[in-house]
């Protein structure tokens, strides 16, 4: 299978894209620096989740999954700094076509950089290309309750409540309650 171009999403101040495993110890920085405010809203962190080489490996499974149409995953810079440090990352995985054309978005920001829109920026253009270029029906959201600032940007991103999850996922050492989240397309398509 030949490799599928990656994307390079645009917004006024930022850049989303999947860069190659070269990008490993700008991954790893962006992720030791936010440890401490990640890991409460995170699943447990994988056996060598703060080395290169585990960064390595996930950047060459993220490419993968996106030759294979499984995920797209994708980091965030300040556009023009693409070589600079990571500043956030945002994913949608559990990529499922015929009648669903569904997936599940995840996000996150460096801690120097919430509250500036700059999220926001990139979460709109990444919709867009998800919706229109990807050709998907739904995105799925889940946020904590006590998130209120993620609740708040799926609002504004157009993201309308649906229920609430008890014990939904496990995150820091703790099952937690999840509102549930979603999108769909204002152009809806038929399934692939």
């Amino acid at each position: 299978m030949l490799a599928r171009p990656v994307p390079r999403l645009f917004g006024p101040r930022t850049l989303l894209t999947l860069p190659d495993p070269s990008a490993a110890p700008r991954v790893l920085a962006y992720f030791a620096k936010n440890r401490a405010r990640l890991s409460p809203v995170s699943p447990p962190w994988a056996d060598g989740f703060f080395t290169d080489e585990y960064w390595h490996r996930r950047l060459e499974i993220a490419r993968d999954e996106w030759n294979h149409e499984l995920s797209l995953r994708l980091y965030l810079f300040k556009r023009g700094h693409e070589s600079g440090p990571v500043i956030g990352a945002v994913s949608f995985t559990q990529f499922f076509r015929v009648a669903w054309q569904r997936c599940i978005l995840g996000y996150s920001i460096d801690g120097d950089y919430e509250g500036q829109g700059m999220l926001r920026e990139a979460l709109e253009n990444a919709i867009a290309y998800v919706f229109d270029d990807l050709a998907m029906h739904r995105i799925e959201a889940n946020y904590m309750p006590t998130n209120e600032r993620s609740g708040n940007l799926l609002r504004r991103l157009g993201f309308t409540v649906e229920g609430y999850a008890r014990d939904y996922l496990f995150l820091g050492d703790r099952w937690a309650d999840h509102v549930l989240t979603s999108r769909t397309n204002p152009r809806p398509l038929r399934p692939l």
